[in-house]
C-alpha cells in the first residue's frame, strides 16, 4: 500500500478512528456525559464528519479553532482561551456555544460581548497528576485558571459552569483523585452550576483503561449536583488511528549505520521530543532511543540502523532500530501512531516539505485529503 506514495504522508485509517469514537459514544451514552473533540489534539480535516457522528461536538483554544470546528463539523463549540483578544471575541462568540474564561478580569471585560453564550470559568485545582511540570496545568506559577481562594468574593452571576484540566494521558483513577480535589476546595460552586467541564487528558482509548469506573465517575458526579458533565478527549480520538510514512533518502556509516529520512523528529513528530518518547516502527524494533538510552539488544539475524530526519538539526533523530532485512535507498519507512499531537505541531522547520495527509477507509481506498507544497512554506515566512 505504500509503496508509490508521495512521502512524507500521515494516513489516517477509518476503522481504526471508528473504533475510537464508537468508545467515546458508548461513554457518553452509559454516564450521560457529552463528549467533545479536543482540536489541540486531533484536528484532521478530512475525518471531521466521521468524529461528528459520534461526539457531541468541538473543544477549541481559539479563533482559528473556533472557525476550523465550524466549517469541518458545525456541531457544539466550546471555546476556552488563556486570554481573548478584542479583535476576536467577537466573532469567537458568534461561533460558540459555550465560551470559558480564564480570569475574573476577562470575564468581566467580555461577559456583556458574549451574553449569548453559556458562560464558564477555568479552575486552577493547585493540584495534578500531570506526568511532568510541562504538560502540568496546575503547578506553581501556573497561568491557566482560577484559584479557589481567589473566587471566594467574586461576583458570579453570569457564570453557569466550571471547567478544569489536571491530567496528561492519565486513567479513570487518576481522575477520581483530581475529582475529590476539585469537590474539596470549589464545592460551594459547583452547586450553582448547570455544567462542569472535566477537561482533557483521559486516554480512554489506551488498552486497560478502566472505562467502567470513567462513567461511574461521570454519572455520580453529575447526580450529585444536577449538571451536565462535558470531556474534551483529544488524544483519546486520534490514539492509534494511523501512521506516518516515510522514505529513505540516504544511508550513511559513521561508526553505525545511519538512515537519512524524507521526515524529521523535530518538525513532523514533535513530541518524540518534548515527551519523550521513542516512536514504534513498522517491521521494527526499537534498539535504543534518540538519546541513546538502550531498550533492547541486536539478534543476529538483524540490522541495527539510526533512522534520522532530513533537517540539519543535529538532534533530529529518531532512534536506533533493528530491521530483519537491509534497509536500501528508496525504501518506506513506516512510524506507528502518528496522528495524535503531530499533525497539529507540524512546522516546516529548516524549509522541509509537510507531510500530506491521506486517508484510508473502510473499503480500503486510498485517498489524498491535502497536498502540501511551496507555497504552504512561503505563506508562512
Amino acid at each position: 500500500m505504500y509503496e508509490k506514495i508521495q512521502t512524507p504522508a500521515y494516513i489516517l485509517e477509518e476503522d481504526k478512528l471508528r473504533k475510537n469514537c464508537e468508545l467515546l459514544a458508548y461513554v457518553g451514552e452509559k454516564s450521560g456525559a457529552k463528549i467533545l473533540l479536543a482540536l489541540k489534539g486531533f484536528a484532521f480535516s478530512g475525518a471531521m464528519k466521521i468524529v461528528g457522528e459520534y461526539l457531541q461536538g468541538c473543544t477549541c483554544s481559539g479563533l482559528w479553532e473556533a472557525q476550523f470546528a465550524k466549517e469541518y463539523m458545525d456541531k457544539e463549540i466550546h471555546t476556552y482561551s488563556p486570554a481573548f483578544k478584542d479583535d476576536e471575541i467577537e466573532t469567537i462568540s458568534s461561533l460558540s456555544h459555550h465560551i470559558v474564561f480564564n480570569s475574573l478580569y476577562q470575564f468581566e471585560k467580555y461577559k456583556n460581548i458574549c451574553a449569548k453564550n453559556s458562560l464558564g470559568l477555568r479552575c486552577n485545582l493547585e493540584f495534578s497528576l500531570a506526568p511532568k511540570e510541562l504538560y502540568n496545568p496546575c503547578g506553581r506559577y501556573s497561568r491557566l485558571g482560577i484559584r479557589a481562594k481567589d473566587l471566594i468574593h467574586a461576583n458570579l452571576e453570569g457564570i453557569e459552569g466550571l471547567h478544569f484540566h489536571a491530567l496528561c494521558e492519565e486513567s479513570a483513577q487518576a481522575l477520581e483523585q483530581v475529582l475529590k480535589v476539585f469537590e474539596n476546595n470549589f464545592s460551594s460552586w459547583i452547586k450553582k452550576m448547570k455544567w462542569v467541564n472535566f477537561g482533557g487528558g483521559h486516554h480512554i482509548t489506551k488498552k486497560g483503561y478502566d472505562v467502567q469506573k470513567l462513567i461511574d465517575l461521570c454519572k455520580k458526579f453529575s447526580d450529585k449536583y444536577g449538571v451536565q458533565v462535558y470531556l474534551e478527549p483529544g488524544e483519546a480520538v486520534g490514539w492509534q488511528t494511523g501512521v506516518l510514512v516515510s522514505s529513505v533518502v540516504d544511508l550513511i556509516e559513521n561508526e553505525k549505520k545511519i538512515a537519512i529520512l524524507d521526515t524529521s523528529s523535530e518538525a513532523h513528530m514533535p513530541d518524540t521530543i518534548i515527551m519523550p518518547y521513542t516512536s514504534e516502527a513498522q517491521d521494527a524494533r526499537i534498539l535504543s532511543t534518540r538519546e541513546g538510552e538502550s531498550i533492547s539488544s541486536l539478534e543476529k539475524d538483524e540490522m541495527a540502523y539510526l533512522l534520522t530526519g532530513n533537517t540539519c538539526l543535529a538532534g533530529d533523530v529518531m532512534g536506533e532500530y533493528a530491521f530483519k532485512k537491509e534497509l536500501k535507498r528508496g525504501d518506506k519507512v513506516v512510524f506507528l501512531d502518528q496522528i495524535h499531537y503531530s499533525i497539529v505541531k507540524n512546522t516546516t522547520f529548516n524549509g522541509i516539505r509537510l507531510p500530506n495527509l491521506m486517508f484510508l477507509d473502510k473499503n480500503k481506498n486510498l485517498k489524498t485529503i491535502r497536498e502540501f507544497n511551496y507555497e504552504d512554506y512561503a505563506k508562512r515566512n
